[in-house]
């Protein structure tokens, strides 16, 4: 059996831009800062960790956990308007690839994402996706995506009662970062360019797989036996 987990955007969505909207709409109604988050760099991150350092690269040392819940309800709020735009679209491949997994394969399947939980169902919501997802590890549960796998891994274990090791499970991401949080452990890492990185910038990482998006199917096939 093998585990499989997904990030969320860049790797099945993009959400057209409404997460970052709806950050800077957070920022400016917490701390009435606008466009806070102008040529901010946030893939692969975490939304706890995206918030904290745009705060701190703004000068604001209170980063208490008051603040941050503020910031996060906000982020939500405007996040369940801001989904409903016309640019929003899966990834190439992605629902045939899911489907593939999970009613041919039988593969349980998870999230691996920066995303908070409740941004996580969100995003996936307007796509019919979160059905296929009955576990995974979120910006939520850690700050720091290095953590998340174990986190991950513990959830299925719980809901599922069955055992199951990291070199077991893969993660399909976009960036560098979605592979080194597998990579650390001993899972298997497949990147897809769907995202900011290209392919020849994912190959210089240690992806064990590396496409340009989901259609590739009989490139992934190898790991997924």
């Amino acid at each position: 059996m093998k585990l499989i987990f997904f990030d969320i955007d860049g790797t099945l969505i993009s959400a057209g831009g409404a997460g970052t909207r709806s950050l800077n709409k957070a920022f400016e109604e917490v701390l009435g800062i606008k466009e806070a988050f102008k040529n901010f760099e946030m893939a692969g991150k975490t939304d706890i960790q995206i918030i904290k350092e745009g705060l701190k690269l703004l000068g604001i040392k209170n980063n208490s956990n008051v603040l941050i819940s503020q910031i996060i309800e906000s982020y939500i709020k405007n996040l369940k308007h801001e989904i409903n735009n016309n640019s929003k679209h899966l990834k190439p491949g992605v629902k045939y690839f899911i489907e593939f997994l999970y009613y041919d394969f039988k593969y349980p399947l998870g999230l691996l994402t920066g995303n908070l939980e409740s941004g996580a169902k969100i995003k996936l919501e307007p796509f019919g996706l979160n059905s296929f997802f009955s576990f995974g590890a979120f910006g939520s549960d850690h700050e720091d995506r290095n953590f998340l796998l174990p986190i991950g891994i513990e959830r299925f274990i719980s809901k599922f009662n069955l055992k199951v090791h990291f070199h077991q499970c893969i993660v399909i991401g976009d960036t560098p970062r979605d592979v080194t949080c597998a990579k650390i452990y001993g899972a298997k890492a497949i990147a897809v360019a769907t995202g900011p990185y290209s392919v020849d910038e994912l190959k210089k990482t240690d992806a064990d797989i590396v496409v340009e998006n989901l259609t590739e199917i009989n490139k992934i096939l190898p790991l997924l036996s």
